[in-house]
């Protein structure tokens, strides 16, 4: 008898849960149905390969599925341009407006502020209002996973990396890269050079090419929205590690793999929520177990044994028992920054970020 009311319960749950289930899909559908005008708005291009183009394809699919019609500005300076851009879009009927560069934060504030009944999202922004909310993916979490690859990639421990601020943003992904390297390649150094530009592709080049005319760097990565330091890795014959999107068909004989960013893993329920009037002006950090970030497959490039090491720390990623910047952490001056058994918090990875780890040399000296 009490096996019989098991199983009963049992199956009254499993049907509880489907009515709930259709119960939220019915709610979609009611309000998907009238299609909604989305402004969004870029620092550089919707086919660029990179940064640009893997939010493009994010939207894109969540335009399908939640029924958007989607208005993209290409090339915004971060400047008063930017609001100019809101109004017109504002003007055109966008309901939700979405910001992609660091660089547009003070003008997305602004314009939120004035028009208080519009949806904001900037992505890799820190500060938030009642309708604005921040987002951005712990990609580090992948760029440790890349650095896993370049340590056992190298053979000449001089590996390159070309970022384009020093910022919060772009020091951790310094670091996680870094440590990674150094996890399995006690050995290895990454030396940066700051191109000082996003998407400037002059920029890049210059930083690349001194790079690699002052170390034996044979191993290169980026943190750049463009991907012209990789195309010199590919002419030369240097194995590259990309950001942003998988570009194995681009660069077949170096590319080893990239951090990516899957956004409509982000786009989609967060942009549903606005439709559900269920919106939340935060600050969004969303880790590898959201599936907002990801690591491109392994290509052909890479040598057998890395595949192994670098599913062993994903797994540890995704189990929550460790994160990147679990100590201890010596910095590039030998001194302690995160003590045994203890991890950087949230505020300091985002916000304070102004170190490097051992193993990251600047400014051409080690």
């Amino acid at each position: 008898m009490r096996r019989i009311l098991v199983i009963a319960v049992g199956m009254l749950g499993v049907i509880m849960l489907g009515i709930v289930l259709i119960s939220v899909q019915e709610t979609d559908v009611e309000v998907t149905k009238d299609r909604t005008k989305v402004g969004f708005i870029l620092n550089g291009t919707v086919d660029d390969h990179s940064w640009g183009q893997a939010h493009y394809e994010g939207m894109a699919h969540c335009a399908d599925s939640l029924n958007l019609e989607v208005y993209y500005r290409e090339n915004v300076p971060a400047d008063k341009e930017c609001e100019r851009v809101i109004e017109e879009l504002i003007g055109q009927g966008c309901k939700i407006i979405v910001c992609n560069s660091f660089g547009f934060g003070e003008y997305a504030l602004n314009m939120a502020e004035k028009y208080p009944d519009i949806y904001f999202f900037h992505a890799a922004g820190v500060e938030e209002s009642a309708n604005l909310a921040t987002y951005f993916g712990r990609i580090y979490q992948m760029r440790y996973l890349s650095g896993i690859v370049a340590g056992m990639q190298t053979e000449t421990d001089e590996i390159g990396y070309v970022a384009s601020y020093p910022i919060s943003e772009v020091n951790r992904g310094i670091n996680a890269f870094t440590l990674g390297v150094r996890a399995v390649n006690p050995d290895a150094h990454v030396y940066v050079e700051w191109a000082q530009s996003w998407t400037g592709e002059v920029e890049a080049e210059e930083a690349t090419k001194k790079l690699l005319a002052e170390h034996d760097i044979d191993v290169l990565t980026i943190h750049t929205d463009t991907n012209r330091a990789l195309e010199i890795a590919e002419e030369r014959g240097i194995w590259c590690i990309g950001y942003n999107m998988d570009n194995i068909d681009l660069y077949p004989d170096t590319f080893l793999t990239a951090p990516t960013f899957e956004w409509e893993n982000f786009y989609e329920p967060h942009i549903l929520e606005c439709l559900q009037g269920k919106f939340a002006g935060r600050h969004y950090w969303e880790g590898a177990e959201t599936g907002t970030v990801s690591l491109a497959p392994l290509s052909r490039n890479v040598k057998p044994e890395a595949a192994k090491a670098v599913e062993e720390a994903r797994r540890r990623l995704l189990s929550g028992t460790f994160d990147v910047f679990y100590g201890p952490i010596v910095d590039n001056e030998g001194n302690v920054r995160v003590r045994d058994k203890e991890c950087m918090t949230d505020a300091e990875m985002l916000n304070a970020f102004d170190w490097y780890v051992d193993g990251v040399v600047t400014g051409g000296a080690q």
